[in-house]
């Protein structure tokens, strides 16, 4: 296996699973550390945890299992995917997995870059930009989670981290592999154990991943496994899996649960067409049954046209139901309504979902059973239609709340079918 890789959510999966399948590479996913699954032979193994926003006791514990698998199934290289918007608390999870993996892997140094630029994410001297704005001016500044307040890197991960935080510059990306190389070894010879790595296009990414070839781990988004697998596709397997598509007349559901700008937007550009449902936190936590009953009403509503049910909500209406339910229970009485509602349309005839939201996903996922994926053809950068394997067929769209244009529901309908 030439690459083993640890993501830190499920829609973050997907996201690398396609990169990786762009440059040539054969990849497997699969939901949660592999218990006694039997998975067909793979260039790479995407492991897909929910550790984002556990207690960081957990989602080491989460990571290291998986490092411990990977490396039973003779993983060549780690890498420790995370969120382009670096989505994390003060407290990690990103430098505690990280320098757990980092620990267990022999103590080099980690290089790690959220940035991204298909999807418009760039570090520049260590501060990320999403699209034209610092990411401390992005709507992530008031994810409900994870607000991103600072968009420093280096500031940020060190504050999670117990050893020294340096910074590869845009100026020694430019320069190419050899620098980069020069500079880790400059970093790692003072005692810095992570080093945040600058890059605005994919020859940047490129360059770096070629530099860190040797190193037993890697951190980041998609971009940065997207050059390693580009210095590896040379030896990937030969052939690949064919795409299936599902049955044309097979109803299609759309979920969506992040509060993120671009899923607001992408709600509101197909609330209005098909028949919707909001869900709504106050209700769920009044009345035990409310989950149950919008299940029924969103399978009496299936029909030609997909069905939208959406706990999507701008930040104050958010903020209120956190308020006075509670962070942590307003999101699992959310969650468990998707649960619900994945259940009974799957029960109904839904075959495919259309999802949006890191939360969401494994919700429905893990409600429909499905432990392993396929990787299918791209929506949009980052986002793929993926076919569940070793059971009962889902065609699952998994999409980061922050990916995706406007019209991504439609689109992904429409390509599927």
């Amino acid at each position: 296996m030439l690459m083993g890789c640890i993501a830190d959510d499920l829609t973050g999966a997907t996201d690398l699973g396609v990169n990786l399948v762009r440059e040539g590479l054969s990849v497997v996913q699969v939901n949660g550390v592999p218990q006694a699954t039997t998975l067909p032979p793979a260039d790479a193994v995407v492991v897909a945890l929910k550790s984002r926003t556990v207690d960081a006791r957990e989602a080491v514990a989460q990571s290291l299992a998986a490092l411990a698998w990977l490396r039973g199934q003779g993983a060549e290289r780690i890498y420790f995917k995370y969120c382009s918007t670096f989505d994390s608390t003060p407290q990690g999870n990103i430098g505690p997995v990280t320098e757990a993996l980092q620990a267990a892997l022999g103590g080099r140094i980690v290089p790690s870059t959220p940035a991204y630029p298909r999807n418009q994410r760039t570090v520049y001297l260590g501060h990320l930009f999403v699209g034209d704005v610092l990411l401390s001016e992005s709507g992530m500044r008031q994810h409900p989670l994870t607000p991103m307040t600072d968009a420093n890197l280096v500031r940020v991960l060190a504050a999670q981290s117990r050893s020294p935080v340096g910074l590869v510059a845009c100026a020694d990306v430019e320069a190419g592999a050899a620098a980069v190389r020069g500079r880790l070894a400059e970093l790692e010879a003072s005692g810095c154990g992570h080093a945040i790595v600058d890059a605005t296009r994919d020859e940047h990414l490129v360059a770096a991943a070629e530099a860190i070839l040797d190193l037993p781990l890697a951190a980041g988004g998609a971009g940065l496994a997207l050059g390693l697998a580009r210095r590896l596709a040379h030896r990937a397997l030969p052939g690949s899996k064919a795409w299936i598509r599902p049955p044309a007349a097979a109803p299609v559901a759309w979920l969506a649960g992040s509060c993120s700008q671009a899923t607001l937007g992408q709600i509101a550009a197909v609330r209005d067409s098909v028949t919707s449902f909001q869900i709504d936190p106050f209700e769920l936590a009044a009345d035990p049954g409310a989950g149950a009953r919008l299940a029924r009403l969103a399978v009496a509503a299936l029909g030609d046209r997909p069905v939208l049910v959406y706990a999507t909500a701008a930040a104050n209406a958010l903020a209120a139901a956190q308020r006075e339910i509670g962070v942590e229970r307003s999101a699992w009485l959310v969650e468990d309504a998707f649960r619900q509602l994945a259940i009974a349309l799957a029960a109904a005839g839904v075959r495919s979902f259309v999802v949006a939201g890191g939360e969401t996903s494994g919700a429905v996922v893990e409600a429909l059973g499905v432990r392993a994926l396929a990787i299918g053809p791209e929506i949009d950068p980052g986002v793929p239609w993926t076919l569940a394997v070793g059971g009962e067929p889902f065609w699952l769209a998994l999409k980061s709340g922050n990916f995706g244009s406007r019209d991504f529901f439609a689109k992904a309908t429409e390509m599927l079918q």
